[in-house]
């Protein structure tokens, strides 16, 4: 492959922009776009400065213009699209949820593993310095042995009984939507950030608008890790004054680490004796996995965008073969599915649930056990 990949994006909306927009950060070229129809594709890239509309997915993902494949079509259409692009032997990014149902996500899995076909998954909120600092300093050992794993994933962009998505639609968007969409950003991150792992979970599921469908608008789940710790999670998508905010506190023995993804440019740092808020950087962060993400210097956060462009450089980097640090792929993809299933699957008996954890699940899959 060249250099330079040439990207064909799948869908047209907010996250087909945010694809744009990094694909090119990463040196790399937009050179097709597919949405629901061809009136929509040409519409969606006049509107993104693509030069070229395909009539559907398919011949997007065929396409000998095309190197490698951004899948950001709504949940339902994840598998199949990404299983083609697998198929046509093609790199593929693919939104999450990678598919809604545990079954497809294996087998993609697999497929990914017996093709030897690279692939990604955008759980961008890795590659914030922010993030990356405190996972250093957690693995070097300075919170000692971790106990209390919190936080929150909250919006509220539909939290009126008016608001209304493609997302609301079960058909569409699955059996889960809040955490399903959000909810597996922060599972991702917490075991990303402390190494440890869901082990057990149990869930309640509220649903504040029933009229406008039946997946939760918002998601409440206690936890258990490999590591010896518990901990909560409330996502919500119906918390006024709340637009995108994932909040953590991972909470050790020796130290806590604080952060909020609304205030991204710093976190906070607390012992017994004192209390420190660390900048992004700053000289301060001394880990060297956060280095090549922080770029700017203390006072200029890093936000969103930033952290999908890193993510984007990593995949496109991983897919012309050089080796990157921590790129989420589709074994995580099926991990957050295998979460998801377990919470639905709790609030529906009301019961503890076992997450297995996924490379158990990946192999079996692939055939390898």
């Amino acid at each position: 492959m060249q250099a330079g990949l040439r990207a064909g994006i799948l869908g047209g909306g907010f996250m087909a922009e945010v694809h744009a927009r990094a694909i090119r950060a990463a040196g790399s070229e937009v050179v097709l776009i597919a949405s629901s129809s061809p009136d929509s594709s040409a519409r969606a890239a006049a509107r993104l400065g693509i030069g070229a509309s395909a009539t559907d997915a398919r011949a997007l993902i065929e396409s000998d213009d095309v190197d490698v494949i951004h899948v950001c079509t709504p949940n339902a259409f994840h598998s199949e699209q990404a299983g083609l692009a697998l198929l046509a032997g093609k790199p593929v990014v693919c939104e999450k949820p990678l598919a809604t149902q545990v079954s497809d996500a294996e087998d993609l899995v697999s497929l990914a593993s017996t093709s030897e076909t690279p692939t990604a998954v955008p759980f961008i909120y890795r590659y914030y310095p922010a993030v990356r600092e405190i996972r250093s300093r957690i693995s070097g050992g300075a919170a000692g042995e971790l106990h209390l794993l919190h936080g929150s994933y909250l919006q509220d962009w539909l939290a009126l009984p008016s608001a209304t998505n493609w997302r609301v639609d079960e058909a569409v968007g699955g059996s889960s939507r809040a955490f399903a969409d959000i909810g597996v950003h922060w599972c991702d991150l917490m075991e990303f950030v402390t190494g440890h792992r869901i082990t057990r979970l149990v869930s309640a599921l509220s649903l504040s608008h029933p009229e406008r469908g039946s997946t939760e608008d918002a998601a409440s789940i206690l936890f258990e890790t490999d590591g010896g710790a518990s901990g909560t999670l409330i996502a919500s998508q119906i918390s006024h004054g709340r637009k995108n905010r994932l909040q953590f506190s991972f909470d050790g023995e020796l130290e806590s680490y604080r952060w909020n993804q609304e205030r991204p440019g710093a976190f906070t740092a607390s012992s017994h004796e004192r209390e420190h808020t660390n900048y992004s950087g700053s000289k301060e962060l001394a880990s060297a996995s956060g280095e090549p993400v922080a770029y700017l210097p203390p006072g200029h956060p890093q936000g969103y965008q930033d952290a999908f462009n890193a993510f984007t450089a990593d995949a496109h980097a991983s897919f012309r073969g050089e080796a990157v640090d921590a790129l989420p792929t589709f074994s995580d993809g099926l991990r957050a599915a295998i979460i998801t299933d377990a919470v639905l699957t709790s609030a529906q008996s009301g019961r503890w649930v076992d997450v297995v954890d996924v490379n158990l699940r990946a192999l079996d899959a692939a055939g390898i056990q």
